[in-house]
C-alpha cells in the first residue's frame, strides 16, 4: 500500500479482528469525503476498533511504524480536522456507549462516538439537560465535539464544550491510556490534563470517553422571535432582555434579512413569521427549571418596553412546540439555505460581545467595496459575540471568480476581527482550513508553546500531523 510500511499491516491484523480493518475502496468511501466538499482524504485504511482497548493497539502498532493517525468523529467538520494524507484514519463510530448515568451527582459518562442527540436524549429521559446544541447534533460526535471544543446556541448560559465536561480517557501517541476519567467538581492535583486533550483537534491524542456535566431540565420555556429596524438595536434589546431575565436567558441569535429570505428560498417549511419584511431579527429563547415560572411574562414586559421605545417594530411569540421548532428552524438551516445559493466564504469569528456590530458593520463596508454587490449573511451568537460571518457571491458572479478571492476576503475580515481583540476562529477549530490564518495572527509565543506541547506529548509526530500548525 502507499506510503504504507512494510509488515505493518501484518503487525495491525495480529492486534486488531478484521472486521475492524478497512481496506475496500467501496468501504472506504464514505470516511474519505470532507462535509462541504473543499478537501478528500488520500488514504487506503480505515480502522474501527469497538473499544479503547483495541483503539490503544491500533495506535500503538501505528507509532511503531511512524504511521500518522487521523481521528475521525461523525465527520461534520468545516476545517478539514479530520482530512488525511497518507497513513491511517481511525474512526471511533463504534466507541458509541452511554456508560453510566448519575443523576444525583449530575453527570453522564459516554464513550467519544456517541452521537450528541443521543446524549441528549438519554440525559432528558433521566430527567436531566445535557445542553450541548448544534446544527450537526444528529450525526456530530461528542469525541468530536471535545476535540474542537464545539459551541452551539446554549454557550451564552451554559459555555462551550471545554466547561461541560469533567473527566475524560484519552489514548496517547504511544499508545498509552491517560485515565483522567473522573466525575469531580473539586480536584486540585497538579495539572488539569484533560484541558490539553479539549480543543487539540486529535493533535495529542484520542480522547475515548468523558464524564460530563448534566443540568436540570428546563420546565418553562418561551420562544421568541422579534424583528428590528436597525442592526445596532439588536444590544440594545439583547442588554434589556439580559438585565431582565438573567441567567434564564438561554440563547439569543441575530438572523438577517438575507438568511431568512435564502431559508424561504431553498429549504422546505421555512417560512417568513411575519407580514411585513424587516431588516434583521433576533431569536430569543428563555428557560427555567422551575415550573410555572411566568417566562411568558417576563419577555412580554421587555417585548412592550423595546416596542415603545422602537428597538423593536414587530415580535412573534411562540404559542406551539411546533411554532418553537419553526422558529429554530429559520436559523438551524440557515448555513445550509447560504451554501444553496451559490458561492459561499464563511468566517466563524468572535469579537467581544460589545463589539459585535461594529464589527459586522465595518467589516460589510469594507467587503463590498472590494466586491461590488457581494451578499453579507451575518448571524449566529450574537450575545456570547460568536459571529458566523458568510460572503455571499453576488447574484451575477460566476461562483468560483468568487471563491477565487477567498484569501483576499478572509484577510479584510480576520483583520477586522483581530484589531477587536477577537478570534478567527471562534468554535470550528483551525484543521486545515485556518492554518495559515493561525501562523499569520498568533504570536510566535504562542505557536512555540504548542509546538513544544506537541512534541512532548506526540514525539513522532503521528497524532493528525500538519493540522493547526505545522511542527517545524
Amino acid at each position: 500500500m502507499i506510503d504504507l510500511p512494510e509488515n505493518f499491516m501484518v503487525s495491525l491484523r495480529e492486534q486488531l479482528p478484521e472486521s475492524a480493518i478497512l481496506t475496500r475502496l467501496e468501504d472506504l468511501a464514505p470516511y474519505l469525503r470532507e462535509e462541504r466538499g473543499l478537501m478528500k482524504s488520500d488514504c487506503e485504511v480505515v480502522l474501527r476498533p469497538a473499544d479503547a482497548e483495541d483503539l490503544a493497539k491500533a495506535v500503538a502498532v501505528c507509532d511503531l511504524h511512524g504511521v500518522s493517525v487521523v481521528p475521525l468523529g461523525g465527520n461534520t467538520g468545516l476545517v478539514g480536522g479530520g482530512i488525511a494524507s497518507g497513513g491511517v484514519i481511525l474512526s471511533l463510530e463504534r466507541l458509541n456507549k452511554i456508560i453510566a448515568v448519575d443523576t444525583l451527582n449530575h453527570t453522564m459518562t459516554v464513550e467519544a462516538g456517541c452521537v450528541l442527540a443521543n446524549i441528549q436524549k438519554a440525559a432528558q429521559d433521566a430527567g436531566c439537560l445535557f445542553p450541548l446544541s448544534l446544527g450537526a447534533e444528529g450525526s456530530c460526535q461528542i469525541g468530536g465535539n471535545l476535540a474542537t471544543n464545539a459551541g452551539g446556541v446554549n454557550v451564552l448560559r451554559y459555555g462551550n464544550t471545554r466547561e461541560l465536561v469533567l473527566g475524560i480517557e484519552a489514548v496517547l501517541p504511544d499508545g498509552r491510556i491517560f485515565d483522567g476519567l473522573n466525575a469531580l467538581r473539586k480536584d486540585n492535583t497538579g495539572y488539569d490534563i484533560k484541558q490539553l486533550f479539549i480543543g487539540a483537534e486529535g493533535t495529542l491524542g484520542i480522547i475515548t470517553k468523558a464524564v460530563l456535566k448534566l443540568y436540570p431540565a428546563p420546565r418553562s420555556s418561551v420562544t421568541v422571535m422579534a424583528a428590528l429596524p436597525r442592526l445596532n438595536n439588536v444590544m440594545r434589546l439583547f442588554d434589556n432582555v439580559r438585565a431582565t431575565c438573567g441567567d434564564r436567558l438561554t440563547a439569543f441569535e441575530l438572523i438577517p434579512r438575507l438568511g431568512l429570505e435564502l431559508g424561504i428560498a431553498h429549504v422546505p417549511g421555512v417560512d417568513d413569521p411575519f407580514v411585513d419584511r424587516h431588516p434583521h431579527y433576533s431569536l430569543i429563547e428563555l428557560t427555567s427549571p422551575r415550573e410555572g415560572d411566568d417566562l411568558r411574562g417576563e419577555i412580554e414586559k421587555v417585548l412592550e418596553r423595546a416596542l415603545e421605545d422602537e428597538v423593536i417594530t414587530d415580535a412573534v411569540i411562540a404559542e406551539s412546540e411546533a411554532q418553537v421548532h419553526q422558529l429554530w428552524k429559520i436559523r438551524e438551516e440557515l448555513p445550509a439555505a447560504q451554501s444553496r445559493e451559490g458561492g459561499s466564504i464563511k468566517h466563524d469569528v468572535s469579537v467581544p460581545v460589545s463589539a459585535a456590530i461594529e464589527f459586522i458593520e465595518k467589516a460589510s463596508h469594507a467587503v463590498k467595496s472590494e466586491i461590488p454587490g457581494i451578499r453579507v449573511c451575518a448571524f449566529g451568537h450574537i450575545g456570547d459575540g460568536n459571529i458566523h460571518y458568510n460572503l455571499t457571491q453576488p447574484p451575477d458572479m460566476d461562483k468560483q471568480a468568487f471563491l477565487d478571492n477567498w484569501e483576499c476576503l478572509n484577510r479584510i475580515v480576520h483583520d477586522f476581527v483581530v484589531d477587536m481583540n477577537g478570534s478567527i476562529s471562534a468554535e470550528h477549530g483551525i484543521g486545515l482550513l485556518k492554518k495559515m490564518e493561525l501562523g499569520h495572527y498568533a504570536s510566535s509565543v504562542n505557536l512555540d508553546v504548542m509546538r513544544q506541547i506537541k512534541r512532548a506529548i506526540d514525539p513522532n509526530n503521528i497524532m493528525n500531523p500538519r493540522k493547526i500548525f505545522d511542527r517545524g
